[in-house]
């Protein structure tokens, strides 16, 4: 069982950067891949990035790449999703979420665990 916590959202400027953060809690977490994910109104739940269980493989979505970075701190456990240059299309609520898989992939069907949330609104 795998609990999640997310932060740092809020009401930013378009073109303004935001990192987001993910704390988890279970004794494996070092063993799953790790993913965010965002949910926009009136649109289907859209993967933004995910990153393997040791961090050495990410991947992202075609509307992040270049623009998102994602990060986890097994040691610390917890999982970050750094957004530069924001645009009014960002605005979502994001979610953590974490898959007992060792490959990151982009689908949410391949995760079992989800954290509630964090508020993203970017101001244009």
């Amino acid at each position: 069982q795998v609990q999640m916590v997310e932060s740092g959202g809020g009401l930013v400027q378009a073109g303004d950067s935001l990192r987001l953060s993910c704390a988890a809690s279970g004794r494996f977490f070092s063993t799953y891949s790790m993913g965010w994910f965002r949910l926009a109104p009136g649109k289907e739940r859209e993967f933004v990035a995910a990153i393997s269980p040791s961090g050495e493989s990410t991947i992202y979505s075609e509307s992040m790449k270049g623009r998102a970075t994602i990060s986890r701190d097994n040691a610390k456990k917890t999982v970050d999703l750094e957004i530069d240059s924001l645009k009014s299309e960002d605005t979502a609520t994001y979610y953590c979420a974490g898959s007992p898989g060792r490959v990151p992939l982009g689908s949410y069907r391949h995760y079992s665990w989800w954290g509630q949330g964090t508020r993203v609104t970017v101001s244009s």
